[in-house]
């Protein structure tokens, strides 16, 4: 990629101050792309925007905002609009994990979920791929997850919310292929990320057999089949698998499973 040619393009990160997010933003800073991160951490963002200006040379702002309210997406607008940005990558990676039954997760963390996974992903989609469009190139990331291929009971909002991104991404993909415009879904399974409560032993132990793989990984694989043109993204084999598994086996597969009595504890 000539280096040139993208030193006044910006990537857009949502999520970028830790995990995969984080991982994003530096992948794409080393290939000369401007950053302008965007998360709810503040103290995060300004962490990982010095590490990015301490390694490369490029441009890196910040935006504190909550984005699970759609008056984000004005603010993100407003932003880019008056410092005539050219976003040339949009990587919609912000999200939120809720463990629990559905009876027992507070509405306002279902609500959450809700418009974070796909209120938020599809209008900002909506905005960048009409400007992507114009310009005849672009290039889209959406972050769904292993759980998009099967209901998964405990987490039904978060796997239900990736499902939609799945779907959305893959008709995306088809809408603005001849347009310039390529999209790429990630579903990654289990990544090494504080969701994880694990001792060192486990951690490792998982990341050596590729049942959990690192955030730096995970972006390598995003970003490689997004700048391929690929539809979709499955990092490591064992992931692979187990998508391969899900996407055949009927949904009454799982009854087995939610008869483990410290799963049943969830609900």
């Amino acid at each position: 990629m000539d280096m040139n040619t993208i030193k006044q393009k910006y990537a857009l990160i949502t999520g970028g101050s830790s995990g995969v997010g984080q991982q994003y933003a530096l992948q794409l800073a080393s290939k000369g792309y401007n950053i302008l991160l965007i998360s709810n951490d503040l103290k995060a963002n300004a962490v990982v925007e010095s590490e990015i200006k301490s390694l490369y040379q490029v441009d890196v702002q910040s935006l504190f905002l909550d984005l699970t309210q759609t008056s984000s997406i004005n603010a993100i607008i407003q932003i880019v609009d008056k410092q005539s940005l050219i976003v040339e990558v949009l990587v919609c990676n912000a999200g939120i994990l809720v463990f629990g039954g559905i009876t027992s997760t507070v509405p306002t963390s279902i609500e959450r979920i809700i418009d974070l996974h796909c209120t938020i992903p599809t209008l900002l989609c909506q905005e960048f791929a009409k400007r992507m469009s114009m310009e005849k190139k672009g290039y889209i990331l959406i972050m769904s997850s292993s759980t998009a291929w099967m209901p998964y009971p405990t987490i039904a909002a978060y796997s239900a919310t990736k499902s939609y991104l799945k779907s959305f991404a893959q008709a995306l993909y088809y809408e603005l292929r001849d347009q310039g415009v390529r999209v790429t879904a990630v579903f990654p399974g289990a990544i090494d990320t504080p969701f994880y409560t694990l001792n060192e032993k486990m951690r490792h132990r998982l990341l050596g057999w590729s049942v959990m793989l690192s955030p730096e990984r995970v972006a390598t694989c995003g970003l490689n089949a997004l700048f391929k043109g690929r539809r979709r993204s499955i990092p490591g084999v064992f992931n692979k698998c187990c998508v391969a598994i899900c996407a055949i086996l009927p949904s009454c597969a799982l009854l087995p499973i939610l008869r483990i009595k410290k799963l049943r504890k969830l609900w």
